[in-house]
């Protein structure tokens, strides 16, 4: 089996050349690169992870810390960080933080961290004090999607914009009885988010003069479930909107479903509008606030990887933000007359 001296005797290199080219580090012109890869091709060389880290002092993999692991919004993001950090030879360590309850998550701890990761990815979750002195301590650099901390770069979508194009296009269309699917207690771990889309909710309403109803407005705990359950319980009341603005596609689905199976007609007798393009929303007809979840991911991971040393040196961007846009499907129309 070969050896990593042997790479280097081939190539006419020394080993920290050899090892700086394998991992994808800048330190390395594009030509010698080019030669020590076809060497080790060659000689069948596969770098030992363990010698690698002893070597380098690195671990090759990143810490993605979320505070749900199953839902498809942070399963897209996961999917697309991983793939990203593979090409340059790390991988993902889940950090799942979820709790029994929706109002509090397990916190970050050194023995999660240290001599296991490189770097910390975080996914709309909000960090204590605690818990960012701990990744000072252990110098991690740290890239956030969503919901943003303090001081480290930044990849998310606008919120508010998400929910202000959604909440106006069923307005454009000439809805003023307007339901709101995601309201959540303000203790909630990962409240950013929600509180952003309800607010921009409120403030579209507000503009143009239209009555919040309290009773309308639903929290739906995020799953299409409880959407359906809140849903049920609406449609029972002689009351009913119109239309319903959902915080996030999977509660707009849940909505749908609970409307057809009480005879409700989509989009002719309730419009219904959501935010994320599900993987299932196009299937549905739903209409939709589309975010491109995996471009999040992806701009995240290389973020992080240049923090590593991979890539142009010289930083690049702290704050991505995303943009969205309206994809009208089938599930919204104007009020019947």
């Amino acid at each position: 089996m070969s050896t990593i001296t042997d790479v280097a005797r081939e190539a006419g290199v020394s080993v920290a050349t050899v090892s700086r080219a394998l991992r994808g580090l800048d330190r390395v012109s594009p030509r010698t690169r080019e030669r020590v890869l076809k060497v080790a091709e060659d000689l069948d060389y596969v770098a030992s992870p363990t010698a690698t880290s002893l070597a380098s002092g690195r671990t090759q993999v990143v810490g993605v810390v979320a505070p749900f692991l199953m839902r498809w919004f942070f399963a897209t993001l996961v999917s697309a960080i991983e793939k990203t950090l593979r090409q340059h030879g790390h991988h993902v360590l889940l950090f799942d933080l979820e709790d029994d309850s929706d109002n509090q998550r397990l916190p970050l701890s050194q023995n999660m961290l240290w001599k296991r990761v490189d770097g910390v990815i975080t996914l709309n979750l909000p960090m204590t004090d605690q818990e960012l002195e701990l990744v000072d301590r252990l110098g991690l650099p740290l890239v956030a999607i969503g919901t943003a901390v303090a001081d480290r770069p930044n990849v998310r979508i606008d919120d508010a914009l998400a929910m202000r194009l959604a909440t106006e296009h069923l307005v454009s269309l000439g809805h003023e009885r307007i339901a709101y699917i995601g309201a959540i207690p303000s203790n909630v771990a990962h409240i950013q988010t929600p509180q952003a889309r309800l607010e921009a909710f409120r403030e579209v309403m507000r503009s143009h003069g239209l009555e919040e109803h309290k009773q309308w407005i639903l929290g739906s705990a995020w799953t299409a479930d409880s959407a359906a359950e809140d849903m049920r319980t609406l449609l029972a009341s002689a009351d009913r909107p119109t239309a319903v603005a959902a915080a996030s596609d999977e509660m707009a689905i849940g909505a749908m479903a609970a409307a057809r199976a009480q005879g409700v007609r989509i989009p002719e007798d309730l419009s219904v509008i959501g935010i994320d393009d599900h993987a299932l929303s196009n299937v549905l007809g739903l209409t939709t606030v589309r975010q491109d979840v995996a471009a999040q991911g992806r701009e995240a991971a290389e973020i992080l990887l240049r923090a590593l040393g991979y890539g142009p040196s010289g930083g690049g961007p702290t704050e991505v933000v995303v943009p969205t846009e309206l994809i009208v499907r089938s599930s919204t129309a104007p009020p019947a007359s």
